[in-house]
């Protein structure tokens, strides 16, 4: 893999190897990231015994609250995570913007088509009350590409936008709700609708705003509100470039340049392609900062490489990304 040369349709192209591009990932970013370096150092792990996805080691995710991770000088955006009060905060500094957007367009489109064709409606309060959030880059990119005028952020105008979701049913729109975990259940508390056109799309978060629940408890309520059966669920985070999403049922795909792993709870550094532990993810999208992030959630992974998220770890910060507990 030339570093110099990599385009993201290095990815999507015929020859794409998932495992060899890690492996030269894990070595690119070794040589160039001061942070991974010195980490996989301090393991005392031998470069030239890398053979495959399960030797890679994977970097704590709350060294992003400590450490600049990155392979260059300078950052085109910075990205920063929501925290709760008094704790501090992710930083991801992403060398070049494109691969973010890139990796953000083709795996919506690779689990629902063209986002142009959705009306697309963001009800994410939190994250627009706060500057640095990849989430609000990735929904402002969407809004901007959608074809239909009505398209736009909600910050807490719940009776207009029931009315703009009545106003696209009626017509037949294809809709894309996009919401942060508390503020769909705030509106599904005030409104009780029928939506046959609309995708409901919860990122998660309670973010202090509520208590934690349990996805099975969330998601009856959601489909209870907006009238629908299934809730889709996305799974990303600041310190990465790529999202999983989940059309139901709280199963997860990943694209193709994305593969989450399992973690012993009892050894972090005993990595598994299935079964149940804390979520490991590969993202190699994030070319220019750190491929293999090790979280505090924890979940199963199935045979296919799908997978749920079933919690995380006691004492871990409560993050945007994560909805479920133990």
């Amino acid at each position: 893999m030339n570093i110099n040369s990599f385009t993201f349709s290095d990815y999507l192209s015929a020859d794409f190897n998932f495992e060899q591009t890690a492996i030269e990932l894990f070595h690119y970013q070794c040589e160039n990231n001061p942070v991974y370096q010195k980490y996989v150092n301090d393991l005392g792990i031998d470069r030239d015994k890398i053979q495959s996805l399960t030797d890679i080691p994977f970097l704590p995710v709350e060294i992003f609250k400590e450490k600049k991770v990155t392979t260059q000088k300078s950052a085109e955006k910075v990205f920063t995570s929501s925290g709760t009060t008094g704790t501090a905060t992710s930083k991801h500094f992403v060398y070049d913007i494109q691969l973010y957007q890139q990796s953000f367009i083709k795996g919506f489109e690779r689990f629902y088509g063209p986002i142009q064709n959705f009306c697309v409606l963001a009800l994410l309060p939190g994250y627009l009350e706060r500057e640095g959030s990849s989430l609000i880059f990735m929904a402002d990119h969407f809004i901007k590409s959608s074809k239909y005028e009505q398209s736009g952020f909600y910050l807490y105008e719940h009776e207009k936008l029931a009315e703009v979701l009545l106003q696209n049913e009626r017509a037949n729109i294809p809709t894309l709700l996009l919401g942060v975990t508390f503020g769909l259940l705030d509106f599904a508390e005030q409104f009780s609708l029928k939506l046959n056109n609309t995708i409901v799309m919860e990122t998660g978060g309670m973010k202090g705003r509520r208590k934690e629940m349990i996805r099975e408890e969330v998601h009856a309520i959601l489909k209870k509100g907006f009238g629908v059966e299934k809730i889709h669920s996305e799974y990303g985070m600041t310190e990465l470039l790529s999202q999983a999403y989940s059309q139901g049922d709280g199963v997860y795909f990943t694209p193709p340049w994305m593969k989450v792993l399992i973690y012993d709870f009892y050894n972090p550094l005993a990595t598994n392609i299935n079964g149940k532990g804390g979520i490991n993810v590969i993202d190699l999208a994030n070319v220019h900062s750190c491929s293999f992030i090790q979280t505090r959630d924890i979940g199963e992974i199935f045979n296919d490489g799908s997978f749920q998220v079933l919690g995380r770890f006691d004492q871990s910060d409560i993050r945007g990304c994560n909805l479920m507990v133990v």
